[in-house]
């Protein structure tokens, strides 16, 4: 098959009719791909005046015009109105996902309406089915992927396998999906989405096949892109102990979270180090479909808490942010420990972020006495992986109102139960990195509440001053390069490997020179309508807040300066006001 450059093509599903049609939508050169596009396709078929959990609203997964065609294009965007914040919200997965979407021939799946039971969509490049899996019902991840794999067991292709836990059909609103096993969708709530259609799972079969560009300067930009990747240190972090390489170095600047965040630093940490796992635990590692670099680390799990036989094991991955919220921001400090209990979190579909941080502020909140065991059932402390791993399940069964409250995300349960000072919540639970005032504001503000939407956290150790204007910069051109970056849609770690001009030259190689020159300009377009939507969908940026907990935070800098932070989000709500308001009349 010949892919179409000049638009989109978009396999739309209705799961309540079961129909499906396809789309050819809207000019490449406008939306790029990946976030543009599924921001563009919300914009068409979204409602802006329903709540986020009516069935009517889309949920999109968009790949990027250079998937499988460049290394490490591997990533795909789930486009969503969030049941966390209501508002638009996306997040990002690898696994064998781009390249079966890709070899099915979609550059987006758009799916709306709630089945009538629960089911299974399977994709093809000429099939599309609705398999009724009641029988799934209440099955852990893990579960589901095995008997997901008959679905489409005639078909050889790029196969990649989407499904939720009881999480998600409980509708947590930070449940996830999980992809092929070892990513996921993890933030904002997507697995609540799929969990309010009633869909247990999704199959892309990636049976079909496109062919390649002539001429000789696709080959050659592709030999030189993937010596960069393999050939120099590039990458070597990522594939060598990956981002568990974080936990010390973080540690060491006093910027790693301990216990809620009542800590920065701790000498503990040499137990759940990425050195540690590394030794210890390192079973394999693995990577996306279309990545040459391997920095998916898998650990092994010996079976400890549970009944089943002594000899069973699992295997659990494991990088920097799942070690953060679920061994230091809980006080775990044996690495073994994290990986059970991130089996548990795995196993029920539910952010390892979000579930870490929200069961931390429980266990401080316990522990200073505004809730009490009648509302944790369990004596949650921090270090004990007991006490987490058995909360884990009162949290996803939604046992009392305190942990349905809980499961709605920290801020919720701590507006009704109190504790909202210790809150670590920046739009969403935050992420492991007590950097500093630009970080705090950057997570609290940005578009996806994400540690990923700009480098705050980078600037936040390499800036000598402390220049509101300069830093404000810095997060609005950072924020462009990454959009480019996710609108193509490349791992975030290749980032250095597609610099925008590298990008217009991937573009141009494959025939895409309309695109390749407006580059700069669409991304700056896409990122302006990213802000409308998220806007346009609920967000208010003059009421976002930050609990008094970040205010309290020390780092290799000393104490968090308030009034710089303070100012960094007066000037930063400006400056996301401003982008959603450019060029307001031209549409």
């Amino acid at each position: 098959m010949r892919i179409d450059f000049t638009s989109s093509r978009v396999l739309h599903v209705d799961m309540e009719s079961g129909a499906s049609r396809v789309i050819s939508f809207g000019t490449r050169s406008a939306h790029l791909g990946g976030s543009g596009l599924a921001a563009a396709l919300y914009t068409e078929y979204g409602l802006a005046d329903a709540p986020a959990d009516d069935p009517r609203q889309p949920l999109i997964f968009a790949i990027g015009p250079l998937t499988g065609f460049f290394p490490l294009m591997s990533k795909v965007v789930c486009g969503f109105r969030s049941p966390y914040t209501g508002e638009w919200s996306e997040s990002h997965a690898g696994g064998r996902l781009a390249l079966a979407m890709r070899f099915s021939g979609y550059d987006a799946l758009m799916i709306t309406g709630r089945a009538r039971s629960l089911s299974c969509l399977v994709v093809g490049s000429r099939r599309v089915e609705m398999h009724d899996v009641h029988y799934m019902r209440g099955q852990d991840v893990f579960t589901a992927g095995k008997y997901m794999r008959r679905f489409g067991a005639d078909r050889h292709g790029h196969r990649s396998s989407l499904r939720i836990g009881p999480a998600g059909e409980n509708g947590l609103g930070y449940a996830c999906i999980n992809v092929d096993s070892f990513r996921h969708f993890g933030r904002m709530g997507s697995g609540a989405v799929m969990g309010g259609k009633k869909l247990k799972g999704i199959v892309v079969l990636g049976d079909g096949s496109f062919t390649l560009p002539e001429g000789k300067a696709y080959p050659a930009l592709f030999k030189k892109i993937y010596s960069d990747v393999t050939g120099t240190d590039m990458m070597r972090k990522y594939h060598d102990l990956g981002t568990a390489e974080n936990l010390l170095v973080l540690n060491e600047l006093h910027a790693l979270p301990w216990r809620n965040l009542q800590q920065t630093s701790d000498p503990q940490i040499d137990g759940i180090s990425g050195e540690r796992f590394a030794e210890q635990l390192l079973l394999r590692q693995t990577a996306c479909a279309g990545c040459p670099v391997g920095c998916i680390h898998i650990g092994l799990l010996r079976q400890q808490f549970a009944s089943d036989h002594e000899y069973l094991y699992k295997q659990v991955s494991y990088d920097y942010e799942p070690i953060f919220a679920q061994g230091s921001m809980l006080g775990i400090t044996n690495a073994s420990d994290v990986l059970a209990l991130l089996d548990e979190t795995e196993k029920v579909g539910l952010d390892c972020m979000s579930s870490g941080v929200a069961l931390a502020w429980a266990a401080e909140a316990l522990e200073k006495g505004v809730i009490s065991e009648k509302e944790t059932v369990v004596p949650l402390r921090f270090g004990d992986v007991h006490s987490f791993i058995a909360a884990m399940g009162h949290l996803v069964r939604g046992t009392n109102d305190f942990y349905r409250l809980l499961g709605q995300g920290a801020a919720k349960a701590a507006a009704e139960y109190g504790g909202e000072d210790f809150t670590c919540v920046l739009g969403q639970e935050m992420a492991g990195y007590a950097t500093g005032e630009v970080f705090f504001v950057s997570q609290a503000m940005g578009f996806r509440h994400s540690h990923l939407d700009s480098g705050g956290y980078a600037y936040d150790q390499s800036a000598k001053d402390k220049d509101v204007d300069k830093a404000i910069d810095f997060l609005v051109d950072d924020e462009h390069k990454r959009v480019l970056i996710n609108c193509m849609v490349s791992c975030m770690f290749a980032r250095k490997a597609y610099t925008p001009e590298r990008l217009q030259e991937a573009l141009s190689s494959l025939g895409m020179t309309e695109a390749a020159d407006a580059l700069t300009d669409a991304g700056r377009m896409v990122q302006r309508e990213r802000w409308r939507l998220k806007i346009a969908t609920g967000y208010d940026v003059n009421a976002v807040r930050i609990p008094k907990r970040f205010k309290e935070v020390v780092t290799w800098k000393g104490p968090v300066d308030v009034a710089y932070m303070d100012a960094l989000k007066q000037r930063y709500a400006r400056a996301i006001l401003d982008m959603a308001a450019a060029g307001g009349g031209e549409n």
